[in-house]
C-alpha cells in the first residue's frame, strides 16, 4: 500500500473519524482508523461497534491496500505536518509516513482483523435539507436524556416519519420536545430512535451549506446518515418510548401569551441567587398581566417581573429554571403561548399561530413560604 494526498484533507478528515473510535473498549484494532486505498481515493474508517463514521477523499495511490493505524497516533502525526502533502508507505503492518523532512516508522494492524460495518439494505430512504435537520435538532436535542437516565430508550431522539412530515421528540423524564416539519415523503410510515451521541456527531460534520440535502437510510437495527463525504452509521435504540400523545395536557385553565426575550431575561436575572435548581425553584406567578418570578435561597432573594397577555385563573408554579429556559431558549418565535392547567400539571411553550413546535416541562412543589 503506497499513497500520497493532501496534508489538510486527512487532517480533517483524521479529525472526524476519531470521534468513532473507541475509548472506553481496549481493543488496540478499533483503537484504529481503518485507512483502505482504491484506486485514486483514500477511505478511512472508525468504529466502536456501535457507532461509525467513514469518508473518502482524493489519494495519489501507487498501490492499493489497507491497514489500521493507532488513531491518537495518526492524528497527532496529521496535526504536526507541516508540509502539504503527506506520503505513506505500508509493508506488511509496517507504516511509513513521510511529511517533509520528517519521517514517521510505525505500526500498524492488519485491516482484515477490523470489524466490519453493518450494512442497511431494504431499508426507508429518506433526503432532507441540512438546514432544516439543524433546526429541528437544534429544538429538541436538548430534552433527551443523558446516559445514566434510567430508561435507555429516552437516551435518544425519536424520529417519526409519516406522508410528507417528520417529526422529532425528545424527552428525559423532566420534560419534551416535539418538533414538526413538512418535508418530501411518500414512503410508508415509520419510527426509530437515534441515540444522542450520533445526532450530536452528525450535526458537527454537517456543513455550513444549509441547502445542501443529508441522505438517511433505515433499517432494523441500523441507520446510515450521508453528509457530502461522509457516512454516520449507528445502531438505532430498542424500547418504549413515552407516550408523548397521553402525556401532553388536553386542556389549559390559563393561557399566556409573552415576548420569548423578556420571559427569558426575567428568568436569568433570578440566577444570581440560585444555589441549586433543584433545591431553588424559580417561583412564577402568573396573573393581571404579568409573568412575576422570584426564588430565594442562602445566598440571597429576589423578585422580578415582566409583561405578558393572561387570560385564564390566577397560576402560581415552581420551575427548575433551566428547564423553562431551555424551552424558551429552543423556541425560534419573537412571541410564545405558554398553556398552564395548575400548579401541578406540565406547562406547554408552543408557537402562537401553528404546531412546529411544543415544549412540555413538568414543574417542581414549592415551599408555602418564600
Amino acid at each position: 500500500m503506497k499513497f500520497t494526498c493532501s496534508t489538510k484533507k486527512l487532517n480533517e478528515a483524521c479529525n472526524n473519524v476519531m470521534r468513532a473510535v473507541s475509548t472506553k473498549v481496549t481493543i488496540p484494532t478499533i483503537e484504529g482508523v481503518l485507512m483502505e486505498c482504491g484506486s485514486d481515493t483514500l477511505s478511512l474508517t472508525g468504529y466502536d461497534f456501535e457507532f461509525g463514521i467513514n469518508t473518502i477523499m482524493q489519494a495519489t495511490v501507487v498501490e492499493p491496500g489497507a491497514i489500521v493505524i493507532n488513531a491518537k497516533i495518526l492524528c497527532d502525526i496529521m496535526r504536526k505536518a507541516a508540509t502539504e502533502t503527506v506520503s505513506f508507505e505500508v509493508e506488511g503492518t509496517s507504516v511509513t509516513i513521510t511529511s517533509g523532512a520528517a519521517q514517521y516508522n510505525i505500526s500498524g494492524i492488519s485491516a482484515e482483523e477490523y470489524p466490519e460495518l453493518p450494512s442497511v439494505s431494504g431499508g426507508y430512504p429518506l433526503f432532507i435539507n441540512q438546514g432544516v435537520m439543524q433546526r429541528m435538532v437544534g429544538q429538541t436535542l436538548f430534552a433527551v436524556a443523558e446516559g445514566e437516565s434510567s430508561k435507555p430508550v429516552h437516551t435518544g431522539l425519536k424520529f417519526e416519519m409519516t406522508l410528507n412530515q417528520l417529526r422529532l421528540i425528545g424527552v428525559d423524564g423532566y420534560r419534551l420536545a416535539i418538533r414538526t416539519e413538512t418535508i418530501k415523503y411518500d414512503g410508508e410510515d415509520v419510527t426509530f430512535i437515534v441515540p444522542k451521541k450520533t445526532i450530536r456527531e452528525l450535526i458537527k460534520i454537517m456543513g455550513s451549506d444549509e441547502d445542501k440535502d443529508i441522505s438517511i437510510s433505515v433499517g432494523k437495527r441500523h441507520i446510515i446518515f450521508e453528509v457530502e463525504n461522509y457516512s454516520i452509521i449507528s445502531r438505532l435504540l430498542e424500547g418504549d418510548f413515552l407516550d408523548y400523545h397521553a402525556a401532553v395536557p388536553k386542556t389549559a385553565s390559563t393561557t399566556v401569551l409573552i415576548n420569548t426575550n423578556d420571559a427569558i431575561e426575567c428568568i436569568e436575572r433570578t440566577i444570581p441567587v440560585i444555589e441549586n435548581n433543584a433545591k431553588n425553584p424559580i417561583r412564577c406567578i402568573f396573573d393581571n398581566d404579568e409573568m412575576r418570578v422570584s426564588t430565594v435561597s442562602s445566598l440571597g432573594r429576589v423578585v422580578d417581573y415582566t409583561h405578558a397577555n393572561i387570560s385564564g385563573v390566577r397560576v402560581e408554579i415552581g420551575f427548575n429554571s433551566k428547564y423553562l429556559l431551555d424551552a424558551l431558549n429552543a423556541a425560534d418565535t419573537d412571541q410564545v403561548k405558554i398553556e398552564l392547567g395548575g400548579p401541578v400539571s406540565p406547562v406547554k411553550v408552543l408557537p402562537l399561530n401553528d404546531e412546529s413546535f411544543l415544549f412540555l416541562v413538568l414543574p417542581m412543589r414549592l415551599k408555602n413560604v418564600e
